[in-house]
């Protein structure tokens, strides 16, 4: 059985590169949108292989992805991130600017005390 170069599933690719923790949400992300080597793609069956670019949202992070190897099996994570190269790293957690500044704060902390939320009520109190 002589073929072109080895394929696989991209659901069960991205399973075992360990971006999802199981294959039906991998097929859900296949679903909603991804694109390979550009190309938009909505079935989970699609076929990828080596040296295809994957691009596809894992939580509130845009993917880059190149594949490089395809696995035997869901290995442990050191093994799982030989199979691809990663484009476009995700930023730190820290960087973004308006997830910390909805979170008012407080001299002595995150949260204010009994003190600082009767002076808070004066406040709104006086404006109202």
């Amino acid at each position: 059985m002589t073929g072109g170069p080895a394929k696989l599933r991209i659901d069960k690719w991205l399973w075992q590169a360990r971006f999802f923790k199981t294959r039906s949400l991998a097929a859900k992300v296949v679903a909603s949108g991804l694109r390979v080597n550009g190309t938009s793609v909505a079935k989970p069956a699609f076929a990828v292989g080596p040296g295809d670019v994957l691009t596809f949202a894992q939580g509130r992070d845009v993917r880059v992805i190149r594949v490089v190897a395809l696995g035997e099996r869901r290995g442990p994570a050191p093994e799982a991130q030989t199979l691809y190269e990663d484009l476009d790293p995700p930023r730190p957690r820290g960087t973004d600017e308006a997830p910390m500044a909805a979170t008012p704060r407080y001299e002595g902390g995150g949260r204010p005390t009994k003190r600082d939320r009767r002076a808070l009520d004066k406040q709104r109190d006086v404006l109202e």
